[in-house]
């Protein structure tokens, strides 16, 4: 009996097991991509998609719902990838690979939301993928255009059960081409696709930070990204969860690779690098500008040698008078009066500087204050407030020069420094309050100086922010 128990036992295990776990659970996973059957005539253009969107909103519409009764498709290539941290739940698509080989479909990007993570997996960096596009949501996610499923008003995430059947991988992948372009050149038809800067550089103020592991970084960090040529700049946005936060930043300059984006807030543009090996700033002479720092004093001086609140200006006119110089380098945008109660309110009235609606290609001008001579002068120093209205990518400089002979012919041809301790407003910064420079140390400079408040800009959406300028005081100590 006892061994007619132990078979009885051992049958009854062997066929419990057995019906616990299935053949197939043993088998070796089919890990083959096949190549998608998708009729040509099921495939629309990225330029259609968008198309469909701008329609939405010029019919008062925030998204579009593409509800097409046969299945419709449009075929990208991955550009973005999470497996450095930098991007999540998200991955950037764009159209064409190659800029030298145009078509009729102009090159155009587009973010999918999608709520899984390790997408590199499966979706890596140059991956052709096709995306069913019945059923599917367009509309702005932080600014850019992206798919995901959502309502009338918002773009939501593909759900982690669903994506594979909206998201699906060709056999092909290529190199990727990115555009090579300059920061002021890019429009918003650029956003979500690859591009590549050349002769950049990290500001120099930014050289002792790291990518994003600094106690200010929250989410991301953002530090300056600035041309040698041009000497215009963009952020550099890395998440606070990327596993390169902690590097220190690239200190020479070179080129960089990276997805052309817009902040999280939709208030400024940025520059999202998959990984450190995106930079290549291997020359290490750097383009750094002529530098004044005396730092800041105390106190400024007892006695006011210059000042201007721009109350006596008209609004919409040209800044003239009191010395002042309003040189239009580039465009025809120039330094005008400007006052207003609203919401950024001006200070009774002051100067104001914009590119918006131009229609200029470019917009470079300056206003420079008369000649201030620093002879015999103790505790000379200069103070100013600056505030802006979503800057977007334009940006506003203090220079001086100490050779300039005050004739506009000559303006380029001089010699301009930057006045590094004076606060000018950033493109990251609120744009309702007015910031203080601070008291700027002029006493290490000697001879005679001007002070110039120079502008860039375009009449590009991207870089067509607005600047203003108000109460600025040169003084000194007899």
């Amino acid at each position: 009996m006892s061994k007619l128990n132990k078979v009885l036992i051992g049958v009854i295990i062997a066929i419990s097991f057995t019906a616990c776990v299935q053949d197939d659970d043993y088998a070796v996973p089919d890990t083959s991509i096949k190549e998608p059957n998708i009729p040509a005539s099921n495939i629309t253009t990225f330029k259609a998609i968008v198309e469909r969107y701008e329609q939405a909103v010029s019919g008062g519409n925030a998204t579009v719902l593409i509800r097409d009764e046969q299945d419709l498709y449009i075929e990208g290539y991955v550009i973005s990838s999470d497996k450095g941290g930098n991007f999540f739940e998200e991955l950037i698509i764009q159209n064409k690979i190659d800029d030298s080989n145009p078509d009729n479909d102009p090159r155009l990007g587009l973010k999918v939301e999608v709520n899984a993570s390790s997408l590199y997996n499966t979706f890596e960096i140059g991956r052709k993928v096709y995306i069913k596009m019945n059923g599917v949501t367009i509309g702005l996610s932080n600014g850019v255009i992206a798919i995901g499923k959502g309502d009338s008003n918002n773009v939501k995430q593909i759900q982690a059960s669903e994506y594979r059947d909206i998201i699906i991988r060709s056999t092909e992948v290529v190199t990727l081409t990115p555009k090579v372009a300059n920061i002021q050149d890019l429009t918003g038809t650029d956003e979500n696709t690859l591009i590549q800067l050349n002769n950049m550089q990290v500001n120099r103020f930014d050289l002792a930070s790291t990518y994003a592991g600094e106690g200010i970084d929250e989410f991301d960090g953002f530090r300056i990204l600035e041309s040698c040529d041009s000497g215009v700049s963009i952020l550099l946005q890395t998440s606070t969860f990327a596993d390169f936060k902690s590097l220190l930043v690239p200190q020479g300059n070179g080129t960089v690779k990276g997805i052309f984006s817009r902040d999280f807030g939709d208030d400024f543009n940025v520059f999202i690098i998959n990984s450190t090996s995106d930079i290549n700033f291997d020359n290490t002479q750097r383009c750094d500008p002529l530098e004044l720092n005396c730092g800041l004093a105390a106190s400024y001086g007892t006695t006011n040698l210059f000042y201007e609140d721009f109350e006596s200006q008209a609004n919409n006119k040209l800044i003239t008078g009191n010395g002042w110089t309003n040189y239009i380098e580039a465009g025809t945008e120039g330094w005008e009066g400007f006052s207003s109660t609203s919401s950024n309110a001006s200070l009774g009235r002051s100067a104001r500087v914009q590119s918006a609606s131009s229609g200029d290609d470019s917009n470079i001008t300056w206003l420079i204050t008369p000649a201030i001579d620093l002879t015999g002068k103790n505790g000379m120093t200069l103070r100013f407030k600056t505030s802006n209205s979503l800057a977007d990518s334009s940006f506003l400089e203090v220079l001086y020069s100490l050779d300039w002979d005050g004739t506009e012919a000559n303006i380029k041809s001089a010699t301009w420094g930057v006045l590094s301790a004076a606060y000018v407003v950033k493109d990251t910064d609120s744009f309702v309050p007015w910031f203080n420079s601070g008291n700027v140390d002029l006493t290490c400079a000697t001879g005679t100086i001007y002070i110039a408040f120079k502008y860039t800009g375009s009449g590009q959406d991207s870089f067509d922010g607005v600047y203003e300028l108000d109460e600025v005081s040169v003084d000194y100590t007899p």
